[in-house]
């Protein structure tokens, strides 16, 4: 009894490829029977339809039209030229190079424009703060802490708000003996307060009050800021300004806090240099002088009209008092305006957002400013963009009101002062006008 499947006898299976015939004939590509186009799929394998399966293999199509011989284009002959032609060698089938096959090229995807601009802006902004930092502590590090304030004694209780002592030195440490000729310094030894303002920042507007550096005030007793030693009152009337020569900042803070009863929060002071550096480094302050003058002494030559003034002019302009008929109190009026405007053009996005200008101006304006010890960054950028609102129209700046003069010594006129300070300690709008 014949066992095998009825295809695959040896009776029957003919001239049969891949069956394991013992023909002397060689099995030859006539064999191999292909699938016309178009034509019914082959049964399932193994089926009677094909010869039978050896085991389920499926019958292997022959070359010719159906009977088994020629190369006629029969059925079958196109499913070898399928895909030949297109170039698809490897036909279409899952796992083939033609279409749907693992080795085929999809269609490129569109780029994920919100994944972009998200990477974008992590690696802009990680940037900012890496650079934010690193200037920080850079600027920082730049800062002149000299100033110790924990020596004043007999402090007035602090009000609201913050009053910072802004003094303006005749200091020409740095300078050149050909720079202290440029810029008409002189070559005097030591160093004095050329300009003194209180500036008080608050909730209710801001406030610059310029103190005359002839200002005849009491020298009240103080604690030497080397020695250590207290130095009882005297009654002692002098001009504000040998405070500072007599013993530096901390009695320059205790007399103007003893003849005012302000208590000041921070010290600011800059020099001759550091002044001319900073207008330099900034490209110069662009400020409109209302009347022409000149003067000898500090190298002034100036006319009416708006104009850019350079370190060296911004210096005699601040300086100029011989000029004037009221030469302390014109000058200070010069220098609240020069000052303002100094601190609005360092203030303006064409400088801070410059590094090429605002690196430079930080340094030329850190490298020369002198400041307490509990002044921070934030202290001294409060500081100046205050100075700003008062040059935008936003604050308030004005002399000391003065009653009259004392052997060449401006007074105080001692009722507005009283009023000024109290609106100051509270945070409340000046209503006082000063000379």
């Amino acid at each position: 009894m014949n066992e095998w499947p009825q295809g695959s006898s040896n009776d029957n299976r003919g001239n049969r490829y891949g069956r394991g015939s013992a023909d002397a004939q060689p099995e030859g590509a006539r064999v191999m029977r292909q699938v016309r186009r178009g034509e019914p799929s082959a049964p399932p394998y193994g089926s009677p339809q094909q010869g039978g399966g050896y085991g389920g293999v499926p019958q292997q199509p022959s070359y010719g039209n159906g009977n088994g011989n020629g190369y006629d284009g029969g059925a079958g002959y196109d499913s070898y030229d399928s895909g030949y032609n297109t170039g698809q060698v490897y036909g279409g089938g899952p796992g083939g190079g033609g279409p749907g096959g693992e080795y085929e090229r999809g269609p490129r995807r569109a780029p994920n424009w919100r994944k972009r601009i998200k990477w974008t802006a992590i690696v802009v902004l990680g940037v900012v703060i890496v650079t934010s930092v690193s200037t920080y502590f850079w600027a920082d590090s730049k800062l002149h802490r000299d100033v110790d304030l924990s020596k004043v004694i007999d402090r007035p209780a602090a009000g609201s708000g913050t009053n910072y002592l802004i003094v303006g030195s005749d200091s020409r440490q740095g300078l050149s003996d050909a720079q202290k000729k440029e810029l008409h310094t002189g070559s005097a030894e030591g160093k004095r307060t050329d300009s003194m303002m209180i500036l008080h920042v608050g909730d209710n507007g801001d406030t610059l009050v310029s103190l005359p550096r002839d200002s005849n005030v009491v020298i009240p007793s103080y604690k030497g800021s080397t020695s250590g030693k207290v130095y009882p009152a005297t009654g002692r009337t002098t001009k504000l300004n040998a405070a500072y020569a007599e013993d530096g900042p901390t009695l320059l803070v205790r007399t103007v806090e003893y003849n005012t009863g302000l208590h000041i929060d921070h010290y600011v002071e800059i020099g001759f240099a550091g002044f001319a550096n900073i207008v330099d480094a900034v490209g110069g302050v662009t400020i409109d002088i209302d009347k022409g003058f000149k003067d000898k002494y500090s190298g002034a030559d100036f006319k009416a009209g708006k104009q850019t003034l350079n370190g060296e002019e911004a210096l005699a302009f601040v300086r100029t008092r011989h000029a004037f008929a009221t030469s302390d109190l014109q000058r200070t009026k010069n220098q609240q305006k020069f000052l303002a405007a100094l601190a609005h053009q360092v203030a303006t996005p064409g400088t801070i957002l410059n590094p090429f200008k605002l690196y430079p101006t930080l340094g030329a304006g850190l490298d020369s400013l002198t400041v307490d010890k509990d002044m921070s960054l934030w202290d001294l950028g409060s500081m100046f963009f205050a100075m700003k609102n008062v040059n935008s129209g936003n604050g308030k700046s004005m002399n000391m009101p003065i009653s009259g003069s004392t052997g060449g010594n401006l007074v105080w006129d001692k009722a507005k002062v009283k009023t000024l300070v109290d609106e100051l300690k509270n945070d409340q709008t000046v209503t006082v006008s000063g000379n």
